[in-house]
């Protein structure tokens, strides 16, 4: 055997680990009174087509991208994605839950998530 091997056997690879698991609540589609309810608690967003958006003003692209960085970041966290337009200083997002088809709890944790990143 050639030095500096143990074995001509490929290595053995770990499975990938499981997603997280998410809270059955968390993928439930709200009804219309429940949206409107919890719109309230983040008022700087409106209801679009099933999703719900704000766009956020920033001094410059510099702390635009510094927000984008923190949205990402409890985006991949949650494993819950919005859709993210950058103009210089403006920032959209846009949020829905594809596989209820509308809007859950998680866009609306999500949002307030990203209301506090906005002000730090």
């Amino acid at each position: 055997m050639p030095r500096g091997r143990k074995n001509d056997q490929p290595q053995a690879t770990q499975p990938p680990a499981p997603a997280p698991t998410i809270p059955a609540a968390s993928l439930v589609k709200l009804t219309d009174p429940q949206i409107a309810d919890a719109l309230k608690s983040i008022p700087e967003w409106s209801e679009v087509s099933e999703a719900i958006q704000r766009t956020y003003r920033f001094k410059d692209f510099r702390q635009s991208m510094a927000f984008v960085s923190k949205v990402a970041d409890a985006a991949e966290a949650d494993q819950h994605h919005p859709d993210i337009l950058v103009r210089y200083n403006k920032v959209t997002l846009t949020l829905s839950t594809h596989d209820v088809g509308g809007l859950s709890r998680k866009d609306f944790n999500l949002a307030a998530q990203c209301d506090r990143f906005a002000t730090t």
